[in-house]
């Protein structure tokens, strides 16, 4: 049986997060009894991501997860006290825990920071909304630290100080969401043409090379060579892009760590 949530009162005591994380924590206990029976912040959650899910971030509002629950909008503010501590819980429902696969220690470091890219590249891409929730303060609730002690933990064993480890878990975490990031605006302004990201492609060759020809034959003369070297011809893969570029990032990690050692 799990123990009882501390008392509060003791300023040493205060975390300074909002009631329904430290509820995720059990540092307290969650509301009993509400204006409506029933509702409760797992429920309010649930039918916020789904929101996001269909509909974008930006539908997401007290008002409209209350007429999706069928309750008052008064009524979940007993639970979550405003909208950016429901992007809080909505962001920890949606990312989980980490996957259980990670690589052993004995995999290296490199390959579990890869490991650690991709898990979270996959996070991101089944919930492309969490790209929109703006980050406005280090991760508090209980599956982001798992991710951050995942992270960390990759790296055990490099040399690398404490700090260190921190900012290269960074740069990770920002290399996966800025390649993320860039896939989902580029999958909507196709969705928006109506195109296929093969046309897409091809019209941007086409323009390009006509750009550049408009300018005359000693105009941008690196992006001539690029044109006559098909590069730009040889289709789109995500997964290739994304994997070159992460193992160009541990490349620059692989320095710093030989560095150390």
């Amino acid at each position: 049986m799990a123990p009882p949530p501390p008392e509060r009162g003791d300023p040493a005591d205060e975390t300074g997060l909002p009631a329904s994380v430290e509820a995720a924590w059990g540092l307290r206990g969650r509301p009993t009894k509400g204006p409506r029976p029933g509702i409760g912040v797992e429920r309010i959650v649930d039918a916020a991501v789904r929101l996001a899910a269909t509909e974008g971030l930006q539908a997401v509002s007290m008002g409209r997860v209350a007429k999706e629950l069928g309750a008052s909008t008064m009524s979940l503010y007993r639970y979550v006290a405003a909208k950016d501590e429901l992007f809080i819980l909505m962001q920890e429902a949606a990312t989980g825990l980490p996957p259980e696969d990670a690589p052993p220690p004995s995999a290296g470091w490199r390959a579990r920071l890869a490991w650690f890219g991709h898990a979270y590249r996959g996070v991101l891409e089944a919930n492309l909304w969490l790209l929109h929730i703006p980050i406005s303060s280090p991760p508090a609730t209980p599956n982001s630290v798992a991710w951050m002690e995942a992270g960390l933990d990759a790296l055990d064993g490099t040399g690398l100080d404490e700090a260190t480890k921190l900012g290269v878990m960074m740069l990770i975490s920002g290399y996966v969401r800025s390649q993320a990031g860039l896939m989902a605006d580029l999958t909507e302004a196709m969705r928006r043409s109506g195109r296929s990201a093969e046309d897409t492609h091809r019209q941007y060759i086409h323009t390009l090379t006509r750009l550049a020809d408009q300018r005359g034959p000693e105009a941008f003369p690196a992006v001539r060579r690029l044109l006559a070297s098909q590069a730009l011809g040889g289709g789109d893969d995500a997964d290739a892009d994304f994997d070159w570029g992460l193992h160009r990032v541990l490349d620059g990690v692989q320095v710093l760590v030989e560095g150390r050692g």
